[in-house]
């Protein structure tokens, strides 16, 4: 067990997972909710209790994966969601994965990489998703910590991360954040180049 998954199996145990907010959130809700092709490959990323893999499932999307360096939000998922595919929920380190998607959706997987990673995450999204695959989630508007998750951001560094790798379709102020991100999020939907 590395040093990642020991430090995120100790947030889940101690139940200080301020992050999860036990449902999937409403951005997300209302971009899966448009979304027609139920076949399309999906991965969350960092999913931790993934209530959008949850969510998708449930309105019949059947290549959802979950990815994340902990067993026990999977656990938790597999627990809530019996006939989810127990294959398609990876206890993995999401820089060693190997496959491809058409989409990946972030929610709170971003920010809780150190900034030191964050060019290796744009290289591995781009890798990870096909020739015009999408990535779209949320990302903090905020500074927030500098010594440990969550790390925050702003649009103008965001910009300079994704644009080389990605055509931007949509980087800007959440409308329809939850009440206690209200004001502190970007909605984003990047295309891979």
């Amino acid at each position: 067990m590395n040093y990642y998954e020991t430090f995120w199996n100790h947030k889940y145990l101690s139940g200080k997972t301020g992050w999860d907010i036990g449902y999937v959130s409403t951005p997300l809700k209302k971009y899966i909710d448009q979304l027609s092709n139920k076949d399309i490959r999906i991965l969350v990323p960092g999913g931790g209790n993934s209530y959008e893999a949850e969510y998708l499932f449930k309105k019949g999307f059947s290549n959802v994966f979950v990815i994340d360096i902990s067993s026990i939000p999977l656990n938790n998922l597999a627990k809530r969601v019996p006939s989810f595919p127990k294959e398609n929920l990876l206890h993995l380190d999401f820089f060693e994965m190997e496959d491809t998607f058409d989409l990946i959706l972030e929610q709170t997987f971003f920010c809780a990489l150190d900034p030191i990673n964050r060019e290796e995450y744009v290289q591995k999204i781009h890798k990870l998703l096909m020739p015009g695959g999408k990535l779209v989630g949320l990302l903090f508007n905020i500074p927030l910590n500098n010594d440990k998750p969550p790390f925050g951001g702003n649009k103008e560094e965001y910009l300079s991360l994704f644009e080389d790798k990605f055509r931007i379709e949509k980087l800007e102020a959440c409308y329809n954040s939850i009440p206690q991100r209200e004001g502190n999020e970007l909605f984003m939907k990047l295309i891979r180049k």
